[in-house]
């Protein structure tokens, strides 16, 4: 059975899975969907995305189905099979799902998005509590991308959790003006976003 990658093509979790998938060299069905629609709660008891069907096995959560693309199919590693490597990459993957995505996508991205007064003006209060936080938060990523990659000197699953969020996040003034002063990460972005499996997911 082929691969059916399900959800909503604005999400960066969704955009993640197929960037991985495309990496790897993973044939597989894109299926747009909402969060909450029932194709997806019949998946995800949440209602979230993305969510996967392959072969009888239904999955759901991004990490999880990121890691079943890496262990089920061919392709470039993007979990190293080194110990002490791939927790790293573990763990910047953990960091990027959770603290990151909370800081750049739920509690800035999505309050300009949805977040407005009855006369479509953008509530800030979320926001601007978040951009205080950006020097540390951009800081840390100028320093995890030094060697060339997401805490690591060649590409992994953790640029695949990392790129859709900035793609995000830079669409709105003050993350742009971060990802500008913090060269190291601005350049990485540069150069990934030619990548194909990023360029060929952005829609």
């Amino acid at each position: 059975m082929t691969l059916e990658i399900i959800g909503f093509p604005r999400s960066n979790f969704v955009r993640t899975v197929r960037m991985a998938a495309r990496e790897k060299g993973i044939a597989y069905d894109y299926i747009e969907a909402l969060p909450h629609s029932d194709e997806v709660k019949a998946i995800h008891p949440l209602g979230q995305i993305p969510v996967m069907r392959h072969d009888g096995l239904e999955l759901a959560e991004s990490q999880a189905i990121a890691r079943y693309l890496d262990t089920a199919f061919d392709g470039p590693k993007l979990f190293p099979e080194d110990p002490k490597k791939g927790a790293i990459i573990n763990q910047w993957v953990s960091m990027t799902a959770t603290s990151i995505d909370q800081l750049l996508i739920r509690k800035y991205t999505v309050q300009y998005l949805f977040n407005k007064d009855p006369d479509g003006n953008v509530i800030r209060d979320e926001i601007d509590r978040s951009v205080k936080r950006f020097p540390k938060i951009f800081g840390l990523l100028n320093s995890a991308v030094e060697d060339g990659f997401f805490g690591s000197n060649s590409f992994s699953m953790a640029d695949c959790f990392l790129m859709p969020m900035i793609a995000s996040a830079r669409n709105f003034p003050e993350a742009k003006d971060y990802l500008e002063e913090n060269k190291v990460l601005a350049s990485y972005f540069d150069r990934l976003s030619e990548r194909p499996c990023f360029a060929e997911t952005a829609s």
